[in-house]
């Protein structure tokens, strides 16, 4: 998995509303969609599904999370 992150891993992200918080759920590696969005994911530029405390999820690039 990209930047040593696995499913479970606790990470923080940077949010519109300031640092969020949650945990690594998969590593996505095909193009896919995630709350209507189009995530741009392949092989050579994985991203990871992180969700929240609160359940919401979403799409991140391994390098804009920071694992707890």
């Amino acid at each position: 998995m990209a930047k040593e992150l696995k499913p479970g891993d606790a990470v923080s992200w940077k949010s519109h509303g300031g640092t969020a918080h949650g945990k690594v759920v998969s590593e996505v590696t095909q193009r896919t969609r995630i709350k209507g969005h189009t995530v741009a994911a392949s092989p050579d530029n994985p991203e990871l599904i992180v969700e929240t405390e609160k359940g919401a999820k979403a799409a991140h690039k391994p390098a804009a999370l920071t694992k707890e």
